[in-house]
């Protein structure tokens, strides 16, 4: 059997993966929610959705620094990657030992596509349409947005790095109705000084929750740099995670967009 993953690579498989390593936590929720309980065998020590699979499977290290000796160690039958979280030398790497399906998500369509996609690799392809079906309807049912608040969208600090255009986020930012005030379409996820922040003016700023752990703390020091913005700490995993888990962020972006 083969199949084309989302950077338009080909693997091959012989029979239907039993063993599966996933180094992306969205992906490894997803694929809990496929109903791969038992065949999942290696995550990493940032898959911590369902507290179950983060409590019982092997952890492999971190999305950008994976621990290759164990994964080899668990010899999978397939590993699941993503072409923004994991390091590139570390997937190649992979590659030449294992049969690596790697997702490319931009946007809302791209995360639709890897849910079938998985479905049919794993013979899940009921339950990836249900969950396919149920992510595609809530954000059908969101309101039409006018896009009216220009957005400064947060996932660091110490550096400073905003969230660009060409990005997963940004695609759900414009689903809010929020207009990223970032315009160059190849800044993905740029450093930003105080001063050019305050330059931008933003009238909204939203604190991701991750990767970066924004609390209430920091609403005070970004409104000591712009005085005139409404500051919200977000959800991060709402806005970033491209899986299952997408179900739940319809309902949050329209209480989310009221409240603003």
């Amino acid at each position: 059997m083969q199949f084309t993953d989302q950077t338009g690579r080909t693997i091959e498989l012989n029979a239907t993966p039993r063993r599966i390593v996933s180094v992306v936590p969205s992906q490894s929720e997803l694929l809990w929610d496929l109903g791969l309980q038992e065949e999942l065998t290696g995550i990493t020590k940032f898959c911590i959705h369902p507290k179950e699979m983060f409590s019982t499977k092997t952890r492999i290290g971190g999305t950008k620094k994976l621990d290759i000796a164990k994964i080899k160690e668990l010899n999978p039958d397939i590993i699941i990657a993503n072409k923004e979280e994991n390091e590139k030398e570390q997937i190649e790497e992979l590659c030449r030992l294992f049969p690596v399906w790697i997702s490319d998500i931009k946007n809302l369509s791209d995360s639709l596509d890897m849910i079938t996609n998985l479905g049919a690799i794993f013979e899940k392809r009921k339950t990836a349409e249900k969950i396919r079906d149920l992510i595609a309807k809530g954000f059908a049912k969101l309101p039409i947005q006018i896009v009216t608040k220009r957005t400064a969208y947060f996932i660091w600090k110490n550096p400073l790095m905003m969230t660009g255009r060409d990005t997963f986020i940004n695609d759900m930012l414009s689903r809010c109705g929020f207009e990223n005030i970032l315009n160059d379409p190849d800044s993905r996820y740029p450093e930003i000084s105080e001063k050019e922040l305050r330059e931008l003016n933003p009238e909204l700023i939203l604190l991701s929750s991750e990767p970066y752990p924004f609390n209430e703390k920091h609403i005070h020091e970004f409104q000591a740099i712009v005085p005139e913005a409404k500051i919200r700490i977000v959800d991060g995993e709402l806005f970033s995670w491209y899986g299952s888990r997408l179900i739940h962020s319809p309902a949050y972006f329209e209480n989310l967009n009221q409240e603003l």
